[in-house]
């Protein structure tokens, strides 16, 4: 019966329908718009480096939960009824550990962690099951990922009674575990460790699921906007802010979508490995991104309540590492599927750097503005040198 299950419960793949993201998807990316919300609140509300430590590995671990999910809705189909069970227990625990966010190094850190611990060990025993008698690589595979998970579960369930740095140290070493195990295979004594070749993913879903999360991580930044706009006096400098900030969020999209996500998505669809792709470009090259998106909406929060401020250190990194750190990502992930780092990336990172250097002389609502151009700057770089190659499609 388990294998009849088992194959009930995959995709059909080499189909449409087979590489196609459903509408429950859709629906359980919802829980988190509510996540992105509370981690740039959070550090915004708590903007020290004791602060940015914590929000960072909060926004590891969310991701990290939500990319393990995406990665086995690309093999468990859930339009059938046990993987779409599955996933609405996923919303209810996401929506817990969202909600537990902004005290989750306060009084609700086992509850964030026992949730956290709850999607990723539950999901990964629910598709071992699944696969079994079906696809013996990928058992294998959800075997040791789970052995991983477990390993790593251990310490988000002790920093959850710690307290303070203790606890954050406990749920570094738990992320540092979670992390390591794809780039080690998730290898696992007696079981070995895991081969490229294994991962045979729908390269067109995980790169339009991945485009779907990038969409939250820039909504959410557009609600900032938004939200802090329509709270104040309208007024010159306010209205200059809010087109700042607008600007930066439309510039995001273009860099990443007119030429970064078709590309990919053609790539990794005619890879002769693309799980290793998958891995690298999507797994891990996406983190910059989301971390940049993140710290760009709190930059224009701090543009809208400080923007006269000068000197403050900690505000320009904020107001510049937005703009840095999604150059970053969009380098590792343009560079991971098109075989070369694009140089007016590479150029926009310089000028980041160099703005650095006079950000203590400049009032921040104009550190913005010209971290804004820089974003444009670069896009209409690549637009100038990529537009009419017949290597690069576009989306529209």
């Amino acid at each position: 019966m388990a294998k009849a299950n088992g194959k009930n419960w995959l995709r059909a793949k080499g189909s449409a329908a087979g590489s196609k993201v459903t509408f429950l998807e859709l629906f359980f990316d919802l829980v988190f718009v509510f996540s992105i919300s509370q981690l740039s609140h959070a550090l915004a509300a708590h903007y020290t480096p004791l602060g940015a430590a914590e929000a960072a590995l909060m926004t590891f671990a969310v991701w990290w939960v939500w990319i393990f999910t995406a990665w086995v809705t690309n093999w468990l189909d859930p339009d059938k009824m046990p993987v779409r069970g599955m996933l609405v227990v996923l919303m209810m625990l996401g929506l817990v550990l969202s909600a537990s966010i902004p005290e989750a190094f306060g009084d609700k850190g086992l509850l964030f962690a026992g949730a956290y611990v709850a999607m990723q060990v539950g999901r990964s025993l629910f598709t071992t099951y699944a696969m079994t008698r079906v696809d013996r690589a990928n058992t294998l595979n959800f075997i040791r990922i789970t052995a991983w998970l477990v390993a790593a579960a251990v310490f988000w369930i002790a920093g959850g009674l710690l307290e303070h740095e203790a606890r954050l140290i406990a749920w570094v070493i738990a992320l540092a575990i979670e992390y390591i195990g794809p780039a080690a295979g998730f290898a696992v004594p007696r079981l070995g460790r895991s081969r490229p070749s294994d991962w045979d993913v729908s390269g067109a879903h995980m790169a339009e699921r991945c485009a779907l999360f990038v969409i939250i991580c820039l909504g959410e930044a557009i609600l900032v906007s938004g939200r802090t706009f329509s709270e104040l006096p309208v007024s010159g400098l306010t209205s200059i802010v809010f087109v700042t900030g607008f600007i930066g969020t439309v510039a995001m999209w273009w860099l990443y979508f007119r030429f970064g996500h078709g590309r990919a998505a053609h790539r990794i669809e005619h890879e002769a490995t693309p799980g290793a792709l998958a891995r690298q470009a999507f797994t891990y090259g996406h983190i910059p991104i989301l971390a940049g998106i993140i710290v760009h909406a709190v930059a224009v929060e701090f543009m809208f309540s400080h923007p006269h401020e000068t000197g403050d250190l900690g505000i320009a990194a904020a107001v510049l590492g937005g703009s840095g750190l999604f150059l970053i990502g969009n380098l590792w992930f343009k560079g991971a599927t098109s075989g070369r780092m694009p140089l007016s990336h590479l150029a926009g990172l310089v000028i980041v750097i160099l703005l650095a250097f006079v950000a203590p002389l400049i009032e921040i609502y104009l550190l913005g503005i010209l971290a804004t151009l820089v974003l444009i700057i670069v896009a209409a770089w690549e637009y100038r040198s990529l537009t009419g190659t017949a290597a690069a499609p576009t989306i529209h």
